[in-house]
């Protein structure tokens, strides 16, 4: 906060408007647009690879690894995606402290489960009481990614999948007559040739993760949405800067934010789609061709 701004009361006009966008909460506000972005570029190579491993273990010779991949692409994508926040937060969350607990208390004599409370040693806590406040913030925000990704990398593993049956058998057949293993046409025919056929189902997945992150906020992370709600709400003379109610003025500001992250997102994802088109015998390959020869 500037130095003019330290006595609220003696301004008006610009430089109340000024030092209002400038104070303490609204630098956090500013912060959680990179908390946002964070969590993208985090989560979306992170389920990518969840995905791409469910979709081998789903395609898995051994039966168990095969059944393995199959439940996780079908439990994860037949639950909602807020009830399985909420509840797989809580039980992740749970799951880290009982191990540690087991761990770091064997000595304890008492029930974890007491009621409706889940209590265990102070030394089990995630994170610990006496951690500084960016280690808790850092926690919660791991647990969002590890959530989302293991929920959009379901949506990925049956992308990839249908990808992968998408390439030609032909080609397959043909690398097997050259002497190649299975090992090695999966992993220099089929794998390098199913991204084109993905592209589109990857695409769309990547416009549903960025509508999800607002339920950033459902999870304890102080997301955008957290702090327009906040900050847009009315505010009384008890507060330092009054106002009524602008939360239309704070969700428009968001609106416009997620409107321009999905045109870059559109320009990025359709230049990509023109790199992995080139030479390809597909519709969007021909396509490329055609504007080449134009």
């Amino acid at each position: 906060m500037f130095q003019a701004c330290t006595d609220p009361d003696t301004l008006d006009g610009l430089a109340w408007l000024a030092c209002y966008l400038t104070n303490g909460k609204h630098i956090a506000f500013y912060g959680s647009f990179l908390t946002v972005l964070s969590l993208l570029a985090i989560t979306a190579p992170v389920a990518l690879a969840f995905g791409f491993g469910g979709a081998v273990a789903a395609r898995s010779r051994i039966a168990p690894l095969r059944w393995f991949g199959q439940a996780y692409t079908a439990i994860v994508r037949g639950v909602p995606d807020i009830v399985f926040f909420l509840f797989f937060v809580i039980a992740l969350d749970q799951g880290f402290e009982w191990l540690r607990h087991k761990v770091k208390c064997p000595g304890w004599d008492q029930p974890i489960r007491q009621g409706s409370d889940f209590i265990v040693c102070a030394e089990a806590k995630l994170p610990l009481s006496s951690s500084p406040q960016w280690v808790h913030e850092g926690y919660g925000f791991g647990l969002a990614v590890l959530t989302f990704a293991i929920v959009f990398g379901a949506f990925a593993a049956n992308v990839l999948s249908g990808a992968m049956r998408a390439v030609p058998r032909a080609q397959v057949e043909t690398g097997e007559a050259y002497g190649m293993t299975h090992r090695q046409t999966f992993w220099r025919i089929l794998v390098p040739q199913m991204w084109v056929y993905a592209l589109p189902g990857l695409s769309n997945l990547w416009m549903i993760l960025v509508k999800a992150t607002p339920l950033l906020f459902l999870l304890g992370v102080e997301d955008i949405v957290y702090w327009a709600r906040e900050l847009g709400g009315a505010k009384t003379n008890i507060y330092a800067y009054p106002h009524p109610d602008w939360r239309l003025w704070y969700f428009l500001g968001l609106l416009v934010f997620y409107l321009g992250l999905t045109k870059v997102s559109e320009i990025v994802l359709a230049r990509i789609n023109d790199r992995l088109s080139l030479g390809q015998a597909t519709a969007a390959g021909e396509a490329r061709r055609r504007r080449a020869a134009a």
